[in-house]
């Protein structure tokens, strides 16, 4: 009886954990940009900007939470300049 209880401890904990391991930690976080005085959503359609930015740079990717302070900046800046209407051109038909 006491193996089935600790057994069951370990599954309910890893079912617990799982969400944890799994989650995509930089998607829906916020950004304050200090030289727009504004914050920036890190979504799926700021990382397909952000992956624009890094082409125009001619820069490999590396996850925007790991950047540096100094180039997330450049990043906001960049952005500021370069709409969402510029970026992903949407036909309405």
């Amino acid at each position: 009886m006491k193996r089935f209880l600790i057994l069951s401890g370990f599954v309910v904990g890893a079912a617990l954990l799982a969400p944890l391991a799994t989650a995509d930690h930089h998607h829906d976080k916020r950004y304050y940009d200090r030289d727009g005085r504004d914050y920036h959503v890190y979504n799926n359609q700021e990382d397909r900007a952000y992956r624009v930015y890094l082409g125009e740079q001619h820069r490999d990717y590396r996850e925007f939470r790991k950047m540096n302070r100094h180039d997330q900046q450049q990043y906001f800046r960049w952005r500021h300049e370069h709409s969402d209407q510029t970026l992903f051109k949407i036909e309405i038909r």
